[in-house]
């Protein structure tokens, strides 16, 4: 019992690395797990109490549970059989391709990453680029919501700034579930973003299967009272415009709900608008069919310089916040509301009739969302100035002219953010914008638009020119 025994090096490495793997499995990994959950409980307690924040339990859900939830949904595993008999594969192939798409769509929501972690630097952040503002809300409206109605936010697509900007403001009400496209999906973004309760989505994905299990998520989410945030228009404007609904997400949500069911499906139309928006260039060389797509060295290299200008202006302090972010929420649309009054059932129709119904309801949101876009500083002064496009004026034409605009745009029922509520700092600052960037150019206290720089001007200026147009 007590004689010497002589083991190998490798094999003594190899029982002190198994030693040490068992201790970390059976003793700190279940203390570490303990803590986190003893944290997060904390976090749904509190959030509870001083937010009145109730999350819903689909959302509090394990992961693996809702994988394992949609792998067995009977349409699920119903399109995989077909897929597999169509293919003349093993259904237990198809399935394990289910097994794939079902852990990349379904989050990992976890409520400390959400509302510390998450709202702190989107806080952060989005005040460090913009002055952020709040500018209208229907709140007697969106106070007399069920508690029980699953919402959904749906706003217009100007930056990937929006998922901060809204998630931000809207924290202190709501956890939101957004679905994001294939960008996001890089380490270490993508852990993130899923602790945040987003889900991915393939844009475009010709895969049935695929789509059916993406359809199959929504529609337990939604049936689940998931507060959820999504783009009608399904991704960014390239040139300023509102663009068309596009109809995916929301005939997911449409063609499962129960008018009469305990829940109601609830559309809070969003509006945002910048005076800068980050992407602006970038998107604008969408455009141009012949400008050369700019590789990955190319857009890193453009991304230092950026931070490193902006690194220099703040130690010279001569760095200047991006003008203002402004989100408005509009009034609620109720989807039993809206099928009692027209007299449809979603559930009930054909495939064509289904489309129609549908499109009629993205139309209905996308220009009641139109309606609340914030009317901003740079995009009056923007619209102003592009009348004329060859005139230079002065700084007392260009403020007669505004507040004609403003007075124009809010006889229409728009909802226009005025700073400090002072119309000549408003056109101040607008103005400043423009000058800065060399958008405009002042010769003689005239200022006139720089020519090599009107489709930028006009970007702006197109985030309003729906309020504007007879």
């Amino acid at each position: 019992m007590t004689e010497t025994v002589a083991v190998p090096l490798w094999l003594l490495l190899l029982l002190a690395a198994l030693a040490v793997a068992a201790a970390l499995q059976w003793l700190l990994l279940p203390g570490v797990r303990w803590y986190f959950r003893r944290k997060v409980r904390k976090v749904i307690d509190e959030i509870s109490v001083r937010l009145n924040i109730e999350l819903p339990q689909f959302k509090l859900t394990r992961r693996h549970a809702l994988i394992d939830r949609l792998m067995s949904d009977p349409r699920v595993q119903a399109a995989a059989q077909a897929v597999a008999a169509e293919k003349s594969e093993p259904v237990a192939a198809t399935m394990q391709r289910v097994h794939g798409y079902a852990r990349e769509i379904v989050p990992a929501f976890n409520a400390y990453v959400y509302f510390r972690v998450g709202y702190w630097l989107a806080k952060t952040f989005a005040r460090f680029v913009y002055r952020v503002r709040l500018g209208y809300a229907d709140s007697e409206s969106l106070a007399a919501l069920n508690p029980k109605s699953t919402v959904v936010f749906v706003m217009n697509h100007r930056s990937n700034m929006d998922y901060i900007l809204v998630s931000f403001l809207a924290a202190e009400r709501v956890a939101l579930s957004y679905a994001v496209g294939e960008w996001a999906r890089i380490w270490p973004l993508q852990g993130l973003i899923r602790a945040m309760g987003a889900y991915f989505v393939r844009r475009n994905s010709g895969d049935p299967l695929y789509r059916m299990v993406l359809q199959r998520y929504v529609q337990m989410a939604t049936e689940g009272g998931v507060p959820q945030a999504m783009y009608p228009e399904g991704g960014l404007t390239v040139d300023g415009r509102l663009r068309e609904p596009r109809l995916g997400l929301l005939d997911y949500m449409l063609k499962g709900f129960n008018p009469e069911g305990e829940r109601d499906l609830v559309f809070i139309p969003v509006g945002i608008n910048y005076d800068r928006v980050i992407e602006d260039r970038t998107l604008l060389r969408k455009l141009d069919a012949a400008a050369p797509r700019r590789g990955l060295l190319s857009t890193l290299g453009i991304t230092s310089a950026y931070l490193s200008r902006q690194l220099l202006f703040t130690l010279l302090g001569r760095r200047y916040r991006y003008g203002y972010a402004c989100v408005n929420f509009g009034r609620p649309v109720s989807m039993r509301e809206h099928a009692r009054a027209a007299g449809v059932d979603f559930r009930t129709l054909d495939d064509a009739a289904r489309h129609d119904a549908v499109a009629r309801v993205g139309t209905r949101l996308m220009t009641q969302i139109g309606q609340v876009v914030p009317v901003l500083p740079v995009p009056l002064v923007a619209s102003v100035m592009l009348r004329e496009p060859q005139r230079a004026l002065s700084e007392l034409e260009l403020k007669v002219a505004v507040n004609g605009l403003i007075e124009q745009v809010e006889a229409r029922g728009a909802h226009v953010y005025v700073p400090r509520t002072d119309r000549d700092y408003a056109l101040t600052v607008g103005l400043r914008m423009l000058t800065l960037r060399h958008l405009v150019l002042e010769e003689g206290g005239l200022y006139r638009i720089n020519p090599a720089e009107l489709a930028v001007l006009n970007y702006y200026a197109n985030s309003i020119a729906h309020l504007i147009a007879p």
